[in-house]
């Protein structure tokens, strides 16, 4: 059993940046794929990045490539999401997410991670 929890979330003025944690324990942080997922209300949890066990592979929503940064530290079984640029639209709940997975590295799906943190809030005002 894997428990995640996110921080660093807060407000921000848009143009400015936020780095989001997510500490891991309770399992073997290295093995796992993670991933960035972000709600606002009403609509459904959306993709955001995710990073393979080995940060050789990493991808991206079109929405935040380029702005956004996934990466991930194993000896600190943290992953991070460096946020630059920020924009009005994302504003949202932003969660973690760690999955096995064995025909890919990793997955922007969300059906495809089995532990998820408990999410942080992320405004970016104007």
């Amino acid at each position: 059993q894997v428990q995640l929890v996110e921080s660093g979330g807060g407000l921000v003025q848009a143009g400015g940046s936020l780095r989001l944690s997510c500490a891991a324990s309770g399992g073997t942080f290295s093995s796992y794929a993670m991933g960035w997922f972000r709600q606002t209300p009403g609509k459904e949890r959306e993709f955001v990045a995710t990073i393979d066990w080995s940060s050789r592979t990493t991808s991206y929503a079109d929405s935040v490539k380029g702005r956004f940064t996934i990466s991930r530290d194993n000896a600190r079984n943290t992953v991070y999401l460096q946020m630059n640029s920020l924009q009005l639209e994302d504003t949202a709940v932003y969660y973690c997410a760690a999955g096995l997975f064995e025909a890919a590295p990793s997955s922007p799906l969300e059906y495809d991670y089995s532990y998820w943190g408990q999410g942080t809030q992320v405004t970016v005002s104007s």
